[in-house]
Parts: C-alpha cells; structure tokens; sequence
C-alpha cells in the first residue's frame, strides 16, 4: 500500500472474517458484498482478501471488504488487478455494512456504490450511472397491463407444452452445462467468465434462485439470478442469461425475467423486507420496462 493510502486509511483498523461478518449481519449489504460470496470470488481469483473496519468511540460503525485499495468485488477493483472477465458477477450493487447513522469518508476506491448510502459516505462521486432495480409487484410497481401480458405469455408457452422448473432441481454442472450452450446460442459467442463458471456455480449454487424453462424436455432458457439476504432486504443479482432461438415466438426470457421477478418479490414480502432486483447497468432500453434507474456512485 502507498504512502497516500496509508494515511487515507489511518482511521480504519483490521478486522477477522468473522467480525466482517457479524457487522454484514447487522447491518446489511449486497450479493457481492456477502461474507461468503466475496470469500469464494477472491478465492477463484487468487486474490489477497483483508477486512477493514472504522471505529467510532470505541464502536465499529462500518467494514469494508478489501482487495489491496479498493473495495473487494467492484469492477474498478477487477480491472485495475487484471482480474476483469475472469468471473462473472454482473455490475453488481455494492451496499456496504456501515451503521445506519454513520458518517463517514470511504478511503478505497469502488464503483457502482448503493444511492443507499448516500448520506452515510461523504466523499462518493456522481459520474451519471446508474443500475436498473425491478418495479417489481408493490404498489407502484408493474402495472395491471404488463401483468396482463406476461401472465398471458407465460400461459401460452405453458400451453404450447412449455414447462418450468426450479433452478434447484439442477446440479451445479447442469446449470453450468445449459447457461454456457444457451447463452452461445442466444448471443453467437462464449459467455463471460466461462473457464471457471463450473467452479463458481458450485461454491455459490446455494445463491441461485429463480426458474428454468424447458420445451419438448430440453431447457430453451435459463438465467443466473443471485440472492443475498440481509437484515432489510434481498439484494438480487440477475447477472445473464441464455436463450434457445428455436422457441423465440414463445417471448422464454421475458417469460422467465417475469416468474425470476415475481419469486423474489413473493419472498421479501414474506419476510417483510425490500427488494433490491437488479437487472445490472442502465444500458438497454429494454430494461425501463422492467425497472426504475437509481443513481450509483464512485470514490
């Protein structure tokens, strides 16, 4: 670490894995900030992974994954240690366990940080990007007329002889094994992250949640949908997708975007929690029909 950040850092202190996830439990963050997820993505990147916590008063008031000086797991972190493409975890939203009344200067660097924390840290960037959360089914959310519609696709499929099943009935190499032939097949070229998606999807299968879609038994469209809890919400990652274009008249990923949605939505209301349902950055417009676009930001 250089002298600059050093200094910068001089209030923070090391924590144990353990103390990390303690205050995770407390106060909550995101898919990719998760104690275990962050563990097992610095693992397969042979990457260092420390801990850092900022004490207010003798108080721990926030901690910090850590990958040299940035915020481990962020895509400025990736591609500034010649990581990026290696793993696929989307532009996931970085929510960061800090006390809910702290205030404070965040001194590694990170893109993609939560509007959550826009009054907590003090020092946070615009540069004008934003993520793409659900509407999802609350009041306010989707509306009668988009239910309408996918509702009735859903259905048609259905009748058509589609089925759906879910993603927990696979093994982690059949995930691995449909996602990789069906994004190829939707997209014409290798999905991200491939050479180690196997391993990754073992150590995290217990994350993945939503559906998968089959046609005369073979599965036409599958996606990768992670969830995180925390004491406030569910962070959701839909990192990608593949679809079989033999069966496009059938609409199988709008179909599985709605049932993907529609799962998440029923659980953080059973558990009385929001939902944080992220479709990645605002860059299709096909997603404004799906989300509202939230202000991320940087140090």
């Amino acid at each position: 670490m250089s002298l600059l950040a050093k200094w910068q850092t001089r209030h923070w202190q090391p924590l144990t894995a353990g103390q990390y996830e303690e205050a995770y439990q407390q106060w909550g963050g995101s898919f990719i900030t998760h104690p275990e997820v962050i563990g097992v993505v610095s693992s397969l990147l042979d990457t260092p992974l420390e801990f850092s916590g900022r004490y207010q008063d003798d108080q721990l008031i926030a901690a910090i994954p850590v990958w040299e000086n940035y915020v481990a797991g962020s895509k400025q972190a990736l591609k500034k240690l010649g990581k990026r493409g290696l793993v696929d975890t989307g532009n996931a939203e970085i929510i960061l366990p800090i006390a809910e009344n702290a205030q404070l200067e965040l001194p590694y660097k990170a893109e993609l940080i939560s509007n959550l924390h826009e009054s907590q840290l003090t020092n946070l960037k615009d540069k004008d990007k934003q993520l793409c959360l659900a509407k999802g089914f609350q009041l306010g959310g989707y509306s009668k007329k988009f239910k309408y519609n996918h509702r009735r696709e859903l259905r048609l499929f259905q009748e058509a002889g589609g089925e759906l099943h879910p993603i927990s009935e696979l093994s982690a190499d059949q995930i691995c094994e449909f996602y990789l032939t069906l994004f190829e097949l939707r997209w014409g070229f290798a999905a991200k992250g491939a050479s180690l998606m196997g391993e990754l999807l073992s150590r995290l299968q217990k994350y993945l949640v939503g559906s998968v879609l089959y046609f005369d038994k073979r599965p036409v469209a599958i996606q990768l949908v992670y969830q995180a809890e925390s004491e406030k919400w569910l962070s959701v990652e839909y990192i990608n997708g593949g679809v079989d274009p033999s069966v496009k008249e059938f609409s199988p990923g709008s179909v599985l975007s709605f049932l993907n949605v529609q799962e998440a939505q029923e659980m953080a209301d059973k558990q009385n929690k929001q939902m944080r349902y992220s479709f990645g950055l605002a860059d299709n417009e096909y997603k404004d029909r799906w989300c509202n676009r939230v202000s991320v930001y940087s140090t």
